[in-house]
C-alpha cells in the first residue's frame, strides 16, 4: 500500500491512501516546531479491520524519525496505539 504525503496548508500534513479518486484512509498532523500533533486518523468503512490505521501511524512515525520530530497524539486512535505499542516510545513526547 502506497500512502501519499500531502501538504494541507501551512504546517499541516497528511498521509493519504486514495483509490479511484476517493480517499480511503488518512492520518493528519500539524507540525509545531519539532512536534507532530497527530490530529485525526480515518479509514473508510470498506477498508477497516485490515491494519490500515496502524500502517498510517507507522508511516507518520517514520516521518517523525527522519526529521527528528516527536509526536503528540491528540486523536483517540493514536493515543491508544501509543499506549499499546512500545515501538513508538522513541517518538513520544
Amino acid at each position: 500500500m502506497d500512502f501519499k504525503l500531502i501538504e494541507l496548508g501551512s504546517d499541516e500534513f497528511a498521509y493519504r491512501l486514495e483509490e479511484d479518486g476517493m480517499m480511503k484512509a488518512e492520518i493528519t498532523w500539524t507540525e509545531l516546531a519539532d512536534v507532530m500533533v497527530i490530529e485525526h486518523t480515518f479509514v473508510d468503512e470498506s477498508m477497516r479491520n485490515k491494519g490500515l490505521a496502524k500502517k498510517l501511524l507507522d508511516q507518520a512515525a517514520d516521518y517523525a524519525r527522519e526529521h527528528s520530530y516527536k509526536m503528540e497524539p491528540v486523536c483517540s486512535y493514536a493515543a491508544v496505539a501509543f499506549d499499546r505499542y512500545k515501538e513508538y516510545d522513541d517518538v513520544k513526547i
